[in-house]
């Protein structure tokens, strides 16, 4: 074989090598390396006490992943003041019950939340190569159907403790002298989404208290993005993305499955001027179970009120 022949196929094999590494990783490492990412946001009035936000997003449950259920049930030990939870919470009707006992500690705490597609449809297998479209949805999304999940009965558990469901609808919750006046929006993905109507300005609040506006929704499309900022939300949090799912060295996120720019694929950034946090997740679709470079997380979000100038 000639030098340069023996050389490029060194090459090939290196390259089919690191293929078949980063599927294993993938496929069977990174997809059950789940993470608490943690992040603090100054955005509370002065003499405000810290709020500490539990977002989870993009569960995905199948009964038998236990190694998730350990990580749901050990964030219960956070004791965060309060929990949004932003949907695709399984991948099958026998999921509920399940997930609802893992969860059970937390859904005693102050929560609220949304419904993606994955809560409504049974998952189905799809063509890869279609999430680097501009638009990966199949012809006919926007079109209403009927759920093949049982939609009701996860509503119901996931509010039996108190949680609102905050489906195309506002809701606010006093967490001790601080008022978290909610908006959220159905799934986005299949233009189930309508901005509530606002309600009529509410009382003045006891002197004491202090108001801050969050907005929920699983997909961070621009136009619901929009529609918050314009709300006067000073917190978005959004899921859907699941970080990228593949992400590359010095590339990031290969796409977000929305319009959202990839650079916010995940973590913490602004809209607007308003800070948006986007989950990367806990799962992904049964038929796509893997994660490259984004390993699945829920984030804790540490509010203060700013920092108290020098004297």
């Amino acid at each position: 074989m000639r030098p340069v022949l023996a050389a490029a196929g060194a090459v090939g094999g290196l390259g089919l090598g690191a293929a078949a590494a980063a599927h294993v990783w993938a496929r069977h490492v990174e997809i059950h390396r789940f993470t608490l990412r943690e992040v603090e946001l100054r955005i509370l009035p002065p003499g405000t006490r810290t709020v500490r936000v539990l977002h989870l997003s993009d569960i995905h449950l199948l009964p038998d992943q236990q190694r998730k259920l350990d990580f749901l049930e050990h964030l219960s030990l956070l004791r965060p003041h309060l929990v949004i939870d932003t949907g695709d919470n399984i991948a099958s009707a026998a999921s509920i019950p399940v997930l609802a006992e893992a969860l059970e500690p937390l859904l005693r705490r102050p929560g609220a939340f949304v419904r993606g597609s994955n809560d409504m449809f049974e998952p189905m297998p799809k063509n890869p190569a279609r999430y680097l479209l501009p638009d990966s949805r199949p012809d006919g999304m926007t079109d209403p159907k009927e759920p093949t999940l049982p939609v009701g009965e996860l509503s119901e558990r996931l509010s039996e403790h108190g949680w609102k469901d905050l489906t195309n609808t506002r809701a606010s919750i006093e967490l001790g002298g601080l008022e978290v006046r909610l908006v959220g929006v159905d799934d986005p993905p299949r233009e189930l989404d309508e901005m509530p109507a606002p309600r009529d300005p509410s009382p003045t609040p006891p002197r004491q208290w202090y108001v801050r506006r969050l907005g929920v929704a699983h997909a961070p499309y621009r136009r619901v993005l929009d529609a918050f900022a314009a709300d006067g939300a000073e917190l978005v949090l959004a899921g859907h993305t699941h970080g990228g799912q593949l992400r590359l060295p010095g590339i990031g996120a290969l796409v977000t499955n929305c319009d959202l720019p990839r650079r916010q694929a995940r973590g913490l950034s602004t809209w607007q001027d308003v800070p948006l946090n986007v989950s990367a997740g806990l799962g992904a679709s049964p038929y796509s179970n893997y994660r490259l470079f984004t390993p699945p997380e829920a984030t804790l979000l540490t509010l203060r009120a700013p920092k108290s100038p020098p004297v």
